[in-house]
């Protein structure tokens, strides 16, 4: 029998973000200009994505009109810029709901965060120059989340990954260098630095080309 004392306490949190990375989705407004909106509901399976949006939020209506984006990932170097973002949209009039938390309209995403847009070579939409980590991709799927439709789970595939040479692990033409990518994390709606690792990882034996899937070969077709 165990002697491990449980210590937990039952509690009812108003939000479960435990920490995930920040995302910045530029996306394409119908008037043709860029968006640009901090997220962090984002989690990857080889070379898709999905991203939790609200369905009310510009951002969503953009892609599931125009079925593209791109996932610029900042470090935590960029924080205060993100952070410019903040109960900013790009919907004109502003949702009743993000009136209530002191959202306002912003035209120009790219400029009141002080970033710069850089063409995309597979999609419309722009990336973003001073993020280490882009990620071109497309919508293959919309999945309502729960009952009341406020909440779009997106399925996006990448088709092109561009990042900084300096998280590029060093003597190989493929690989991220985890002690050199520093990604911004936010937890409980506050913004984090990633640590040093831990622990060795025994997952970390395994070679990364055995993940190597179907849709990174159909991205070398475009």
């Amino acid at each position: 029998m165990s002697t491990v004392v449980d210590k937990h306490t039952r509690i009812e949190p108003n939000i479960l973000y435990f920490g995930t990375p920040v995302v910045l989705i530029s996306s394409l407004n119908d008037d043709g200009t860029p968006n640009l909106a901090p997220m962090s509901s984002a989690f990857w399976l080889g070379w898709r994505a999905m991203l939790g949006l609200g369905s009310r939020a510009k951002t969503a209506q953009n892609l599931v009109r125009a079925r593209e984006c791109v996932l610029n990932l900042p470090s935590d170097a960029l924080a205060a810029a993100v952070d410019r973002l903040a109960l900013t949209t790009g919907s004109d009039p502003v949702p009743e709901r993000k009136q209530e938390r002191g959202y306002r309209y912003v035209p120009d995403k790219f400029q009141r965060a002080g970033l710069t847009a850089t063409p995309s070579e597979t999609v419309a939409p722009p990336r973003v120059a001073e993020c280490p980590v882009s990620m071109e991709a497309v919508v293959e799927a919309v999945h309502p989340v729960g009952d009341d439709g406020g909440v779009l789970a997106f399925e996006v595939r990448v088709q092109r990954v561009w990042v900084h040479e300096e998280i590029r692990m060093a003597g190989t033409s493929d690989r991220i260098d985890p002690d050199a990518w520093r990604p911004l994390i936010m937890s409980f709606q506050k913004l984090y630095g990633l640590g040093p690792q831990v622990h060795p990882s025994t997952l970390a034996r395994i070679p990364e080309r055995f993940y190597r899937g179907a849709d990174l070969e159909r991205a070398r077709t475009f």
